[in-house]
């Protein structure tokens, strides 16, 4: 593990619950709003926070806010069906996925780009588990098949990879930042 990336942080862990809070009610994202960054805090929580305790306050967080915004916000419950129970493993590759990383992670070319494609590979697997099980198990579809099943994962899984890998390249943006500067400041009372 690298000495610039602490094995927990309370503050780090306070700014992802905040953004959690912030944009789960818009899976899409609009003008007003930025889209969910569930998928995303979920794999950078795995590599920053690591904790099985925080992964598990973070699904938490994650239901809880789903019933917020069902019964009091006026978000539509299509998506709650039996289904709703494949977030914890599809939530859990990206945790998992991002604390396997953890132990390489450092601000450099190739730590930052092992991330970010695991990243990729985890938000693609974590979006395939979510939405087969509201496929195959939710019960909306009268008669699923397989090819209209792989019709609606390519229609709608590139959106939620790509708004993952931009919360996720914005954050190891910062991460290697604000580790340079940490680096020149270091440097210079060293002076």
């Amino acid at each position: 593990m690298s000495a610039a990336t602490p094995r927990f942080s309370a503050p780090l862990a306070i700014v992802f619950a905040a953004l959690m809070i912030a944009t789960r009610f818009h899976h899409f994202g609009t003008a007003l709003h930025l889209p969910d960054a569930s998928m995303a805090l979920f794999f950078l929580g795995g590599l920053w926070l690591r904790r099985h305790l925080a992964f598990a306050a973070f699904m938490a967080l994650a239901v809880v806010l789903d019933w917020v915004s069902v019964s009091y916000a006026g978000v539509s419950d299509f998506c709650v069906t039996p289904a709703y129970s494949f977030l914890l493993p599809a939530y859990a590759v990206l945790w998992y996925a991002g604390r396997s990383w953890s132990a390489r992670m450092a601000p450099a070319p190739l730590a930052l780009a092992g991330a970010f494609g695991l990243a990729l590979v985890a938000a693609s697997l974590s979006f395939a588990i979510s939405n087969g099980a509201f496929y195959w198990l939710g019960g909306r579809y009268a008669n699923p098949h397989l090819g209209e099943y792989v019709a609606r994962l390519w229609q709608w899984g590139p959106l939620f990879v790509r708004t993952t890998l931009t919360y996720v390249i914005v954050a190891l943006a910062a991460y290697w930042a604000l580790a340079r500067v940490t680096a020149a400041r270091g440097a210079g009372a060293q002076a």
